[in-house]
């Protein structure tokens, strides 16, 4: 037998992968879990501890995610965000949940997770936008793709608001508490607005988000405007701008339909999850 074929056989390389390992025991431990409906009375069982989660919709694996600090606030920004979308509903959304010790965050572990599943086509939400919040003032330019989760499921305006006080506000106070209520994004200038927040509206009671930005849009200086685009609202004295991705503006007493682009469906870069902000 020749020396090399010979050699072959008792030889070889290996290469031990712990993350590999680390992230098949977090797959094994929490296909183990029974999903739980994703309410603010389950949550509120949780403890405020750091973890993974998985998300679920109609059964579907559809999402994972880490929570540095806290399963419980992580989790809520997602039910949250799913409240104020159109064409979903929290009744199709389930979840499960693994604790894990801080310094294992170290690892990544929702990396890990996104690793092992990727390569069987599951968790759709993670390669579509669905964990990113708002992403800058210096994206609203950006035309959203198809397959993007803000064009499957835009933000929904018809949504009543129940916690605003009702009667006369000035908007400077207004715009905040507003921004507090609505399930999505609100962005609106915080410096440099001069005397535009001064305006006193008179706030009806529980009024839809679009008859809101109705009654603010109507308040503000002429050049003034509220525009949506499909995952966020966005308020500057910008109203000469057309935003290539918005489908409606509200402009003085004016409600303008636009019809948005869209690009075609793609690959979505993986995208991090970060804190939701409202402000300018």
């Amino acid at each position: 037998m020749p020396r090399d074929v010979e050699q072959a056989t008792y030889y070889r390389d290996f290469r031990l992968s712990i993350t590999q390992a680390l992230g098949d025991q977090l797959a094994s431990a929490l296909a183990d879990l029974e999903p739980a409906p994703l309410t603010e009375e389950r949550l509120a069982e949780l403890d405020d501890r750091p973890g993974v989660y998985q998300l679920y919709r109609s059964g579907e694996f559809v999402y994972v995610g880490k929570a540095d600090k806290s399963l419980p606030t992580r989790i809520n920004k997602h039910l949250r965000k799913i409240s104020g979308r159109r064409n979903i509903a929290l009744s199709e959304m389930t979840f499960t949940c693994l604790y894990v010790a801080e310094d294992f965050s170290a690892l990544a572990p929702e990396k890990l997770l996104i690793k092992h599943y990727k390569g069987r086509g599951e968790i759709p939400w993670n390669n579509n936008g669905f964990g990113n919040n708002d992403p800058g003032k210096r994206r609203d330019e950006t035309v959203v793709k198809a397959n993007h989760f803000d064009n499957l499921h835009p933000i929904d305006v018809d949504r009543v608001l129940t916690t605003l006080p009702q009667g006369p506000m000035a908007l400077h106070r207004l715009l905040p508490l507003a921004a507090k209520e609505i399930p999505y994004t609100f962005r609106y200038l915080k410096k440099g607005y001069g005397n535009a927040y001064k305006a006193i509206v008179e706030v009806p009671q529980g009024p839809t988000i679009s008859r809101l930005f109705g009654i603010i849009a109507a308040a503000l200086p002429e050049n003034w405007q509220i525009a949506l685009l499909p995952g966020r609202a966005i308020m500057y004295p910008d109203n000469q701008r057309a935003y290539p991705s918005v489908w409606r503006y509200y402009r003085g007493e004016q409600v303008l339909d636009a019809e948005p682009e869209i690009e075609e469906a793609g690959e979505i870069p993986e995208e991090e999850e970060h804190d939701e902000g409202n402000a300018e």
